[in-house]
């Protein structure tokens, strides 16, 4: 889609075959026969139900068996740059909007973002140096004037970043930021598009993502605006990201350079992702200054999205950051128009979101008839998909049949009113049961032997490789490692004891968190570090390593006060447990499985937590994580199968831990690193069974032990990070439950 280089266009390819039948036109009239029968008969249907109803003298039978709501059916209009010589006049506009409203439309998208330049005045843009051309008719701002008009008439108006991240070679805003251009393998900076020769910003480098944003939220905070659509734009070409910037930022990631074809699949996925997450931020953000706002995606079918523009947009609904999706469909030919329309990802997404169709109406070049547009119309409605015309002039005043026979064809395709209401549009949901995220082997910032890394964005800033603990609970990371999000900040100085003695001291804030791709649903509880020391008792902590803090994700469910496992915050069935998967003591990354399901417990065997009280602030359940009646031998000791030990598995302790309280349970052992001759047992009956030779390898056979008089506990163990190389490991938030299954 674009705007005044429409007529630039080539004819899109007739290229796929109609999935299913055609249907007659008797068979259509048999519909709609159906239809009117159903309509009058429902009232009689209705009473007849509910005398029914009263003499079983209960309504649940009923509201069990009601259909569900249907969605908000789209009927819409984009306003392109095409009509601005008609949205430029306040009478044309009120005109328009009356008439939008007496055809049953429900909702305008107009035009904000295009050729570089905002079609409103922008203050962003402004700071900027680059000028603004598109006041109205007696210099009012035509945005606002569209916006006002459309809510008087009881009309959506969701604002559209129709070039998303395209802009004109020749454009200021090209010119004054070169270094915010990508370009192709062979250091093209152009590609030919339906608007003519154009360029691309580079969606990876920050501060074309910093603009977009600040447009963005610009846009919903000036205008209070409905919500905001990103076209199909809002993508890179194939052939892009050989700029300086994105070759060092990948190589930096992957350890080698980009390849030389631009369609290698990991390089492709490597990119997708990087738009995903940003669209993930820019989501978030939207959210954040009004929940309600639709949040509107415009793309081509998912093959070209995805293979052609990086654009990956199935995933984004899967993920749950769409509220509303409009596909893009400019076909003559009726076959391939419903072929496209009934592709699996169209089936998938209208189960979850409102979902519509892109129709065009006509260029000004290459008119479109009415027969045409009813067709595709019918076709769409008789599927539960809405409509959305590509534009607005082209309607009725730019086409082959007179403007009152096409607004009338227009009546008689949307006969009842069907406005819609954003205080309906609550936040979308992930349809996404369980989801794989990698766990790296090398930290974002300083080194460490041996440790599982998550990927997590703060405050949407640049993605971090944190470390995994599921020996603690909370976010806790160095202050630089957050974006220019909103940060909520309490005031509260809040301190943390790590297990090996590291006093973790810094401010509780909230602010938007996400792991991988994936958002949590609301801002999180981070602690922002500012301080570390060690305790006296244990004075060779990491504190004193010398080593930078590379932040910790701690993802145990025994809280004992904020900030709490993250983890609990994710979306949907995502946020019942999770699952560990190590290595193997090579250097593959391990896997962090998000969403517990029957498929991805089977060959666990369990064991059960103590269920702990509430805590205020700390959402859903408290186990004591620390499993009983663990069975521990330490050759030398006086520890000898002895099944009174409690235990932790944890990825963040590099070496493996036995605390006694009593020196006699010790034996002739001393505390301090065990030998060879030092063999460990440790095990639960019927659920595990480790055993490991101590040796001189950190991180995966060195064994430490320990003698503290004021432990709590009589024996104490920590299996450390090796553990992980011999067992998977699920953790149960919603049954109070640890699984292992053997990797042998």
């Amino acid at each position: 889609m674009t705007s005044q280089f429409w007529e630039k266009s080539k004819e899109i390819n007739k290229a796929l075959t109609n999935l299913l039948f055609k249907p007659s036109h008797r068979e259509a009239a048999i519909y709609q026969g159906w239809r009117l029968l159903r309509k009058r008969l429902l009232p009689l249907l209705c009473l007849i139900s509910f005398v029914l109803v009263l003499q079983l003298n209960t309504f649940t039978p009923v509201v069990a068996q009601l259909p569900p709501q249907p969605r908000q059916e789209i009927r819409g209009v984009w306003l392109s740059g095409n009509d601005f010589s008609v949205f430029r006049n306040r009478s044309k506009v009120q005109a328009a909007m009356s008439q939008l409203r007496q055809l049953n439309f429900n909702t305008v998208y107009p035009v904000v973002w295009n050729d570089g330049y905002t079609q409103y005045p922008s203050a962003v843009m402004q700071k900027k140096g680059i000028p603004f051309f598109f006041k109205g008719a007696e210099g009012q701002d035509v945005i606002a004037d569209i916006i006002s008009q459309a809510r008087r008439e009881g009309l959506l108006a969701i604002p559209w970043f129709e070039f998303g991240f395209m802009v004109p070679l020749t454009s200021e805003l090209a010119s004054q930021h070169p270094d915010w251009l990508t370009q192709k393998g062979d250091g093209t900076q152009t590609s030919i598009s339906a608007a003519g020769e154009v360029a691309w910003l580079n969606p990876f480098h920050p501060e074309v993502q910093k603009l977009i944003s600040e447009l963005v939220m610009e846009v919903i905070t000036k205008y209070d605006a409905d919500g905001v659509q990103f076209d199909d734009h809002t993508s890179l070409p194939v052939d892009f990201g050989y700029d300086k910037y994105t070759i060092n930022l990948y190589t930096q990631e992957t350890g080698n350079p980009p390849p030389s074809n631009p369609q290698a699949q990991a390089w492709i996925k490597w990119r997708a992702d990087k738009i995903s997450a940003f669209m993930v931020n820019l989501y978030q953000t939207v959210k954040a200054q009004k929940p309600n706002a639709i949040f509107s995606v415009s793309p081509n079918y998912y093959d070209f999205a995805y293979k052609l523009q990086l654009q990956d947009w199935l995933n984004w609904v899967r993920l749950g950051i769409v509220d509303e999706l409009v596909m893009q469909v400019y076909r003559n030919d009726l076959e391939s128009f419903i072929a496209q329309i009934t592709r699996p990802e169209i089936l998938e997404t209208k189960q979850v979101i409102p979902t519509g169709i892109g129709i065009m109406a006509g260029l000004r070049n290459r008119p479109v008839s009415m027969p045409q547009i009813q067709s595709q119309v019918q076709a769409a409605q008789q599927r539960g998909l809405g409509t959305v015309f590509f534009y607005y002039e082209s309607l009725w005043d730019i086409a082959p049949e007179p403007a009152a026979q096409r607004q009338s064809a227009f009546a008689a395709l949307f006969p009842n009113s069907a406005l819609r209401d954003i205080s309906q549009n609550v936040a979308s949901k992930t349809t996404l049961n369980t989801i794989s995220l990698p766990l790296y082997t090398k930290p974002s910032l300083g080194q460490r032997v041996r440790g599982y890394f998550l990927e997590v964005a703060i405050a949407n800033g640049q993605p971090r490789r944190i470390l995994l603990d599921t020996g603690s609970a909370g976010i806790r990371v160095p202050k630089e490692f957050l974006g220019n999000a909103p940060i909520q900040r309490t005031g509260q100085n809040i301190k943390e004891v790590l297990n090996d003695g590291t006093i973790l001291e810094g401010e509780l804030v909230y602010t938007n968190v996400r792991f991988g791709l994936l958002p949590a649903t609301e801002p999180l509880p981070v602690q922002i570090v500012t301080s570390r020391q060690c305790t006296a008792q244990k004075p060779k902590c990491s504190a004193n390593s010398g080593v930078p803090f590379a932040g910790i994700v701690g993802v145990n469910y025994f809280e004992k006060s904020l900030p709490y496992n993250p983890l609990r915050k994710l979306p949907g069935n995502l946020s019942n447990g999770f699952i560990v998967t190590g290595n193997g003591g090579n250097n593959n990354n391990g896997s962090l499985i998000l969403g517990l399901t029957a498929e991805n417990q089977a060959g666990f065997k369990m064991a059960s937590w103590n269920q702990q009280p509430e805590i205020n602030g700390v959402p859903g359940k408290r186990w004591d994580s620390r499993l009983g009646k663990v069975c521990l031998t330490v050759a030398g000791s006086s520890a000898k199968n002895a099944c009174n030990a409690t235990m932790i598995a944890d990825t963040a302790t590099i070496n493996g831990l036995t605390e006694f309280k009593s020196a006699s349970t010790a034996g002739k052992l001393k505390p301090g690193v065990l030998g060879s001759a030092n063999a460990v047992k440790v095990g639960i009956n019927g659920i595990f069974d480790y055993s490991l030779k101590p040796g001189t390898r950190d991180g995966f056979n060195r064994w430490n032990l320990s003698i503290s008089p004021q432990s709590e506990l009589p024996i104490f163990v920590n299996t450390g990070i090796a553990f992980f190389d011999k067992y998977d490991v699920l953790f149960d938030q919603v049954n109070g439950r640890q699984g292992f299954r053997s990797r042998r």
